[in-house]
């Protein structure tokens, strides 16, 4: 099981459509992409003339040490990307924030991590549009 992570807390999954790995789109070209698996290493630029039929992107996090689905999920944005942008994996609660500024819209964790880092732990970091060191900087 998972559990999704919005800025209201955690939710149940309410994705139905299922996702296609990225390698498989090719292969799949004349049917639109619904959405999407992307890899921690996976370029993003490869989804430039699809991003308009694609309704999510679920981008993988190896580990909480792997910062590189920040980057992929800011450039979709700057691509144009306006779908749901999803972070699935080993996101931790004090990235959540980091996670929302570089253009996710949620975060999906197993419920191993949901159960170390209880729902309260995220919703500490759901303003994050204040929550940075900059804000407390200037205070």
């Amino acid at each position: 099981m998972s559990v999704i992570i919005t800025d209201t807390g955690f939710a149940p999954e309410d994705w139905t459509h299922g996702f296609t790995a990225q390698e498989d789109l090719a292969a799949n070209c004349a049917a639109p992409a619904v959405a999407v698996d992307l890899a921690s290493d996976a370029d993003p630029a490869s989804l430039s003339n699809r991003l308009a039929e694609i309704d999510m992107i679920r981008i993988d996090f190896p580990t909480s040490a792997d910062g590189r689905g920040f980057t992929i999920a800011r450039r979709l944005r700057l691509m144009g990307f306006e779908g749901r942008l999803r972070a699935k994996g080993h996101v931790i609660a004090d990235q959540y924030a980091m996670a929302r500024r570089s253009g996710f819209d949620e975060v999906e964790i197993d419920d191993a991590l949901a159960t170390r880092q209880p729902e309260d732990q995220w919703l500490a970091r759901a303003n994050w549009q204040s929550h940075d060191y900059q804000s407390r900087l200037r205070a």
